[in-house]
């Protein structure tokens, strides 16, 4: 059964479920958990109120692990759409969408490395990430992913 209840626009990575993906652990409901399979591919998964969303696992600003940063799921805050924070340079990225979103003002020791960070960007700072379907075969086992 599919952990993610929004089917409409889904782009099929592989035919049927989507590519499936083995030796993975399904994160606890409010934690992320990153994953690495395929050729290079890394993805950040989150269990956001038992649904499981995902994103590309690498910030596309600064190139830091995105499954290393903060679940910002406070509606009052983000909106609806849970979020992803950089640990490294506090881009946020939609979770559900991939989108990029505002930053995360981090405080202290971590606010000084957010704002150093930002000078030392790989990329275009406010490009959006991929984003996936995660799916669980209840009978399986088995763990799908394919692109939104």
């Amino acid at each position: 059964r599919s952990l993610d209840d929004s089917g409409s626009g889904v782009k099929i990575v592989n035919s049927g479920r989507g590519q499936e993906i083995t030796g993975v652990t399904l994160p606890e409901k409010g934690k992320i958990r990153g994953w690495a399979f395929g050729e290079g591919r890394t993805v950040a998964c989150a269990n956001v109120d038992g649904k499981y969303l995902a994103v590309d696992g690498r910030c596309p600003r600064c190139g830091f692990d995105l499954f290393k940063g903060k679940l910002l799921d406070d509606a009052e805050v983000w909106g609806p759409e849970p979020h992803v924070s950089c640990p490294t340079c506090a881009a946020t990225y939609s979770l559900k969408t991939g989108k990029f979103g505002p930053e995360y003002k981090a405080t202290g020791l971590a606010g000084f490395v957010n704002t150093w960070a930002k000078t030392a960007t790989i990329g275009n700072g406010s490009k959006n990430v991929l984003a996936f379907v995660i799916t669980r075969d209840e009978e399986t086992g088995k763990v799908y992913y394919r692109e939104r």
